[in-house]
């Protein structure tokens, strides 16, 4: 099977991380983006193919759906927690419903199996002008003492690791990707909760109040996390 023309003039070579744990998949796919003046990095489990994508900040990540150690929905979902770089989910399920659990969860597309490789590689270029109109992102947020490193779930104040519950996590890195800005009440209880609990702001308040007990010195003066009054709450920036 061909794998096109190669194009070694390329000035940048962008970065495709591939996540696949069939051997002959893998090697296909590596054989042709190579040829095309790609540089990759390969896993073959989710964890290390989450690792690998925060490691060598990708244009393009490219996933299969079912891995030997989770979901590959699950790995874009981890993803999508603290980066818009363009997926590609791999597949032999080609049912509608698949599809579009995929798209739902934060993929940018889906090539069912068997695929041909011009088609396959048309999707990448498509992938890579979306890269470019997002721009570099960063997988860790620093803030005086606090430091939220998204692309591993773990969160510091200084050398010493903060343990927050699923819950605290996910409030946290929502108010850090709008770090500066307000999120209303409602925002926050629909991201972290989802959209039928955005009525529900005493659930906010009180998972606010154990955030701060955990990041702040001083939980009735933050310094990190702070109150809007009648309108929600703001990650300082600065």
């Amino acid at each position: 099977m061909s794998c096109g023309t190669a194009r070694p003039d390329r000035a940048v070579e962008p970065v495709i991380v591939l996540i696949e744990d069939d051997a002959g998949t893998r090697s296909l796919v590596r054989t042709c983006l190579l040829t095309q003046g790609y540089r990759l990095f390969e896993a073959s489990t989710g964890a290390d193919g989450l690792t690998e994508a925060a490691n060598s900040r990708p244009d393009v990540v490219v996933v299969e759906r079912d891995l030997p150690d989770m979901d590959g929905i699950d790995v874009v979902r981890r993803l999508r927690e603290w980066t818009s770089v363009p997926v590609v989910v791999l597949s032999a399920r080609d049912h509608e419903g698949d599809k579009v659990t995929a798209l739902d969860a934060g993929a940018d597309d889906y090539v069912t199996r068997p695929f041909g490789i011009d088609e396959f590689l048309a999707r990448i270029r498509v992938a890579l002008r979306h890269s470019a109109d997002a721009g570099p992102e960063e997988a860790l947020f620093t803030l005086g003492y606090l430091r939220v490193d998204l692309a591993h779930r773990r969160v510091f104040l200084a050398d010493r690791e903060v343990h927050l519950t699923p819950i605290e996590y996910r409030l946290l890195a929502t108010l850090v990707h709008h770090a500066g800005n307000v999120l209303t009440h409602r925002q926050l209880l629909s991201e972290v909760w989802g959209p039928s609990y955005t009525e529900e702001v005493h659930y906010l308040r009180v998972y606010m109040a154990h955030l701060r007990r955990k990041i702040e010195a001083d939980a009735t003066g933050p310094r990190y996390l702070l109150t809007e009054s009648g309108v929600g709450y703001r990650l300082a920036s600065q």
